[in-house]
């Protein structure tokens, strides 16, 4: 199946079966550090590159920091992650740390592998085109490497070394997280900006509030209080059921602009198969439940536990949820935490303890920002044409990289799937396209007008 792949498709496609085989999970730093180690040694071995950073800081997975520098005028970043998610093997068409050629049903010939898609794939395709480019003089633009080892679990590291005042990264007119966008097999999306997010516990045990210390008959609830109940009266203020909803922006006049061109195509049935779902929780047109999605502020109770977690016919001696938040720009989703912290005060909802794991802002970059038409160029030339949103409705530390680039997007032609699922996918097809897009991209980045910079 592989052998009408073009030679950087193959060379691409050996770099993603081999940097799969290492399972670089969270929590598993002896192979996050293997896998980081590899792909440092390729950036210098393989691409030449200086490694400008590529070590661990603070216990925390290396963030891996290359500079090629072609003496051009212009300076992109290229970002891409090495982290990926656990799995279980049961399931799998190959055993998912090994990886292999796969003819998926109704979608064709596949190399499989946890990473495929999320994001080995697009990572080794991206150094592919890099050293191809470099090696035959095509490369007509610096390059920023960033390669993050913490993506699946908030990118913490790379949040602090880009925010860290001395950080080394160049100024650059723009940035890019290749990645096989062509969602659901549906057409490519380009995001003009990212929503925020915050992630965290909200928690309730027995004590000195009331509630027992321990699991208790429940027999004695009318007159023992009950944490799980003192949770959901808590959670009741924590957003608008169903949805959770918090806040909303409103569009100004190039969000509204953009989104009255995205839902005059926007199919709303692919969008509900694409998320396995049989309706929306509102009513409305294409461009009113758009609209909705982009502008609203929500809070989402990922899982809901007592402890002991089952029981019968008892009190429980604690109670706990797990959250997340997401806000788009401008909107920060620490101040809704204070607000509600500030709830829990006024309505005397003692013994309710919110622990935040991580929080951080949405940004939004223009639509005429350095980048996006390249990206745009690249669909034309490889793909369909893209969806256009204003902002993402997933949260990425985009705010992070505006420090140093006029722009900040994810892009790429191609189709994978089944990322943090099973059989995960990247097609042989569109790795093919995925190659040349982000060629094409790098190419028009060369030929933009130099950026307008404050003195």
């Amino acid at each position: 199946m592989t052998s009408a792949l073009s030679d950087l498709a193959r060379d691409a496609l050996d770099l993603t079966e081999a940097w799969c085989r290492i399972p670089s999970v969270r929590g598993d730093d002896q192979a996050l550090d293997r896998q980081a180690a590899a792909i440092s040694d390729w950036l210098n071995r393989q691409l030449g590159a200086e490694i400008v950073n590529d070590r661990r800081r603070d216990g925390r997975p290396a963030v891996i920091h290359a500079r090629l520098d072609v003496g051009a005028p212009h300076t992109v970043i290229l970002y891409n992650m090495y982290d990926v998610m656990p799995a279980d093997p049961a399931g799998w068409s190959v055993a998912p740390f090994t990886g292999g050629i796969v003819d998926l049903p109704e979608i064709g010939a596949c190399f499989v592998a946890r990473g495929a898609e999320n994001n080995k794939g697009p990572l080794a395709g991206m150094l592919a085109v890099l050293k191809q480019m470099a090696d035959s003089g095509a490369l007509a633009v610096n390059v920023e490497i960033l390669v993050d080892g913490e993506e699946e679990s908030g990118s913490g590291a790379l949040r602090a070394y880009l925010l860290d005042p001395a950080c080394p990264v160049r100024a650059s007119i723009g940035g890019l997280f290749p990645s096989l966008c062509e969602y659901g097999g549906g057409p490519p999306r380009v995001y003009l900006g990212f929503s925020g997010i915050a992630k965290g516990e909200i928690r309730v045990e027995g004590g000195a509030w009331g509630g027992p210390r321990a699991a208790i008959h429940s027999s004695n609830a009318p007159w023992i209080a009950n944490p799980a109940s003192r949770l959901i009266a808590a959670l009741a203020l924590f957003g608008r059921s169903p949805t959770g909803e918090l806040d909303r922006v409103t569009l100004d006049a190039e969000a509204r602009s953009i989104v009255t061109a995205l839902a005059a195509s926007f199919d709303l049935q692919a969008e509900l198969r694409f998320r396995k779902t049989d309706r929306f929780a509102l009513d409305g047109d294409a461009e009113a439940l758009l609209t909705h999605v982009l502008t609203t502020a929500s809070a989402t109770i990922n899982a809901l536990a007592t402890e002991p977690v089952a029981g019968d016919a008892i009190i429980p001696a604690a109670a706990r949820a797990t959250f997340d938040l997401r806000c788009p720009p401008p909107l920060d989703p620490a101040c809704y935490l204070d607000a509600f912290r500030e709830t829990l005060r006024a309505d005397a909802l003692d013994g309710v303890v919110l622990t935040v794991a991580d929080s951080y802002p949405g940004t939004r970059f223009a639509r005429d920002a350095a980048g996006v038409a390249a990206l745009l160029a690249a669909y034309a030339a490889t793909s369909t044409p893209p969806q256009i949103w204003p902002w993402a409705i997933g949260a990425a530390p985009g705010y992070t990289f505006a420090r140093h680039a006029d722009s900040f997007l994810i892009g790429g032609a191609g189709r994978g799937g089944n990322a943090h699922g099973i059989d995960e996918f990247m097609t042989l097809e569109g790795l093919e396209r995925f190659l040349t897009s982000i060629a094409i991209w790098l190419g028009e980045m060369a030929k933009a007008p130099a950026p307008e910079r404050s003195p």
